[in-house]
């Protein structure tokens, strides 16, 4: 009897083997020519690492290791990504071809202004664009993302009362609903923060807010429509009670993809809003960026706009503007990611005024639509219409079965979904926010509002499935508890 040596093949979804694993020893991964001068190699010997362990393999097997990996990969253009407040909406291909364009990407922010003149007339072009769909005077593109749009717009205010003599004010009131970033950005710039509570209908409480108005108060910064998906119906009468305190309006712009061509912040009473341009213009911002957070002000606050920003001169050549003396000053190296700037400019562009009102009532729409068709078997946390976005909650299926929002949320991955964001805002409990953007087809929307009822019949009949997914991926359930306090940076 012989011995079979051949190696056993089995299909499966396991992890894919490290490139170390897979290495063969003096298998060549590159080929150099001959050297044509003398070899040297003047590193000293303490400085070489001989423990090093490197792999080795052809150009191909890296090649398709790394395509295996990105095949596993969740990504917007492979599954659905109703995650709300994040906006992972579908990012047009014509962006990355611009973006690709040599006089924007092979440019250099050093170089004269003469020769990236091109570039220059797209940021001052958006910089108008962003104050005309928002209703604002002019607009910063500086900032690096909207948590950084945030310290620039709060900078300003502070510089505003201080220009004024208004020395004592150092009270920000936030909304119990804000995103965390609010309250932080707030201690960044020296202040104390009050929480104003949400009233039954999910509006800002004006008692609560009217208790807190004082000559100490440095302004509210609000979002609108704010993180449970609702548009504020006392919106006016916040903004002017703020005012007549003497402080002022900060618009956290993360929802204005709810808004556009159908509102202007503005007009609504704020007076600076930040804008996710990363989100709302649809530009790639997973896995931590890049982004771009624009900060667009009304006359208050132009003159602390941070330095430089992008003017047209009276010839018609465009520059960067130092000469600013009431600037906060550089917020960030250069003149922002001008790349994700770029993306944003085209996307208005193709879109025009029109197309962007249709964008946001889409949007609207199809948030509705789906919230129609989960809310007999998932609590709302407040019963009425919502905007882009929409919170629900696992708060029934925790009291009746013990499954959680997070166990519902693993397990749509099986079903190849994206998670939704779970347990925000923080004022829901076992809070579900859904937002899937306009532009998923109702076909999607459909076989969405079908899993999510077929995963809360899962939590009456069979329990033990959810609490247990996902069961189809590449990897299971993991402790993301023990993974954040204990992890595993190097193997």
């Amino acid at each position: 009897m012989t011995t079979d040596t051949t190696p056993t093949v089995t299909a499966g979804t396991g992890p894919e083997p490290l490139l170390i694993e897979q290495s063969r020893p003096g298998t060549p991964g590159h080929q150099l020519p001959a050297l044509d001068v003398p070899a040297v190699d003047d590193l000293e010997g303490q400085l070489l690492r001989s423990e090093l362990r490197v792999p080795e393999l052809g150009e191909l097997d890296v090649v398709r290791h790394f395509t295996h990996l990105a095949q596993r990969n969740f990504s917007i253009d492979s599954v659905f990504y109703p995650l709300g407040s994040c906006t992972m909406k579908y990012n047009p291909k014509i962006n990355e071809d611009v973006a690709r364009l040599p006089g924007i990407a092979h440019i250099h922010p050093l170089q004269p202004d003469a020769t990236v003149q091109g570039a220059l007339q797209i940021m001052y072009e958006l910089q108008n664009l962003l104050a005309s769909i928002t209703g604002f005077r002019t607009a910063t593109l500086q900032p690096a993302a909207g948590a950084q749009g945030e310290l620039a717009g709060m900078l300003m205010m502070r510089a505003y009362h201080l220009d004024r003599g208004d020395t004592k004010r150092d009270k920000v009131l936030v909304p119990d609903s804000a995103h965390g970033t609010n309250p932080a950005t707030a201690a960044m710039c020296g202040f104390r923060t009050v929480t104003i509570a949400s009233d039954r209908q999910g509006d800002v409480d004006l008692k609560a807010l009217q208790a807190e108005l004082d000559d100490t108060v440095v302004g509210l910064m609000l979002t609108n429509p704010n993180t449970l998906g609702l548009f504020e119906q006392q919106l006016r009468e916040v903004t002017s009670a703020v005012h007549q305190a003497g402080g002022l309006m900060y618009g956290d712009g993360a929802n204005l993809n709810a808004i556009l061509g159908v509102v202007k912040p503005a007009e609504m009473g704020f007076d600076c809003l930040h804008i996710n341009v990363h989100k709302t213009f649809s530009t790639p911002h997973g896995a931590g960026g890049p982004g771009a957070g624009p900060v667009v002000v009304g006359d208050k606050l132009e003159p602390y706009l941070p330095a430089p920003v992008v003017v047209r001169c009276d010839d018609g050549t465009y520059a960067l503007d130092n000469n600013r003396p009431k600037s906060i000053g550089r917020l960030k190296g250069y003149n922002g990611h001008f790349g994700i700037l770029a993306r944003g400019y085209t996307y208005i562009r193709m879109h025009g005024p029109d197309g962007l009102r249709t964008i946001s009532e889409t949007a609207v729409l199809n948030a509705n639509y789906l919230r129609a068709l989960l809310k007999d078997l998932y609590d709302q946390a407040y019963d009425r219409s919502c905007m882009h976005e929409f919170v629900l909650s696992g708060r029934r299926q925790k009291q009746t079965t013990g499954v959680r929002t997070l166990d519902i949320a693993k397990r749509l991955i099986d079903f190849s979904i994206h998670p939704p964001t779970i347990y925000f805002p923080l004022i829901v409990e076992e809070a579900i926010m859904i937002e899937p953007t306009e532009s998923e087809s109702k076909t999607t929307l459909d076989n969405f509002g079908a899993v999510m009822r077929q995963i809360a019949q899962e939590c009456e009949q069979s329990p033990e499935t959810v609490l247990n997914a996902p069961h189809s991926q590449v990897v299971g359930r993991l402790d993301e508890v023990t993974a954040a306090r204990k992890p595993i940076l190097r193997w």
